[in-house]
């Protein structure tokens, strides 16, 4: 039984983390060990005997997943599977829902054939000619499950990652296309999901102390979620918003988590103010991408740019949501958990609600 967070003393978050929020490593050996299991099945199944040479290249554990950010109990995950020779973003858009009947067809005999000592399940959809698919994966032994949502991609990056450095030529000819693709067919943010492994490296070496304030972050998100029900702004944002408050805020290794926790939340109070976005693999060096950048900020607050695809504002829809959201964490902000042992409110990061990165905080 997890204790109540907004009761625990400002004082022992960091104890409230270690006792109750971080899944035990052994768990997470056995998912990596069985998403190897599911790519490799992949690999060898999808498209056999098709006439086209599309197979599946790879398969990539992405979303909110990580060994370091992943909340105990429960959490969710993209299964981003990439496919040999699909050329452009208008091939995965046009050819998702085929990719996601042939993985459906395989995972399905997958669960028949109970290679795994877990249990695995598929998620059918209900909705005809439906463009999602999703498994589950259930480790009673750790009292843990992960949902994966399945998603085929376009490997954009593909000349990219032959590279044995960064070519930030490549990344910006790839981003112009890119919004080329999303402005003309209006299809801003949808895919995302092609830069997934610039988005574990935008969290991959952050520090260990800022990645357990993050899954802080999500647990309170999660308690808002049960409590309020409606649609709430994606995870993904407030993920974002925790990195931008320690960037701009503190950026000690060893940080006070109660202050901490305070700015995001404060953050969120004040969301219609929020413009936050990241120089690190794209910039106002290209003129397409830096034209498309300053449009973006220009749009109606909030905005909060995936620093892997500038189409995509995390922020942009659902502004009730972020209302309800705010609502909550207003309230949140005079608990025992913002208390000193004096019962003194803990003070709060100086954060801007808008910023630009200097390019030396490039992470390539």
């Amino acid at each position: 039984m997890v204790k109540d967070l907004s009761s625990t003393p400002a004082c022992e978050l960091d104890k409230f983390i270690n006792d109750h929020l971080l899944p035990d490593t052994s768990f997470h050996d056995e998912v990596r060990e069985d998403i190897e299991v599911i790519s490799a099945f992949l690999k060898e199944r999808c498209f056999q005997g098709a006439a086209h040479p599309v197979r599946v290249s790879r398969v990539v554990l992405g979303g909110s997943y990580d060994e370091h950010t992943a909340l105990k109990g429960r959490s969710e995950a993209n299964l981003v599977v990439f496919f040999s020779n699909l050329t452009s973003f208008e091939d995965q858009l046009n050819l998702q829902r085929d990719f996601l009947e042939e993985i459906q067809k395989h995972l399905c005999q997958l669960e028949q054939e109970k290679q795994f000592k877990m249990k695995f399940e598929v998620q059918r959809s209900e909705q005809p000619n439906s463009r999602s698919l999703s498994f589950k994966l259930s480790y009673p032994q750790f009292q843990q499950e992960v949902e994966f949502d399945v998603q085929p991609t376009y490997d954009a990056l593909y000349k990219q990652r032959n590279n044995h450095k960064p070519d930030t030529q490549i990344y910006s000819e790839t981003y112009a296309r890119l919004i080329s693709v999303c402005t003309t067919l209006k299809k801003e943010g949808e895919f995302s999901n092609c830069f997934i492994e610039l988005q574990q490296n935008f969290l991959k070496h952050r520090k260990p102390k800022l990645k357990r304030l993050i899954l802080l972050v999500k647990h309170w998100y999660q308690l808002c979620k049960e409590k309020l029900r409606d649609p709430l702004p994606p995870q993904y944002a407030l993920e974002l918003l925790t990195v931008y408050a320690w960037e701009c805020g503190s950026r000690d290794c060893d940080f006070n988590t109660a202050q901490g926790f305070r700015t995001v939340l404060e953050l969120v109070t004040k969301y219609k103010l929020l413009q936050i976005y990241w120089t690190v693999y794209y910039d106002f060096r290209h003129q397409e991408v830096s034209n498309y950048l300053h449009g973006q900020l220009k749009k109606a607050r909030p905005v909060i740019l995936d620093p892997a695809d500038p189409t995509r504002n995390v922020a942009a829809k659902n502004l009730l949501g972020w209302w309800s959201l705010a609502k909550e964490a207003s309230s949140w902000l005079q608990c025992s958990c913002f208390r000193n042992c004096d019962m003194s409110l803990v003070g709060s990061w100086d954060v801007p609600m808008s910023v630009k990165f200097p390019q030396d905080c490039v992470l390539l």
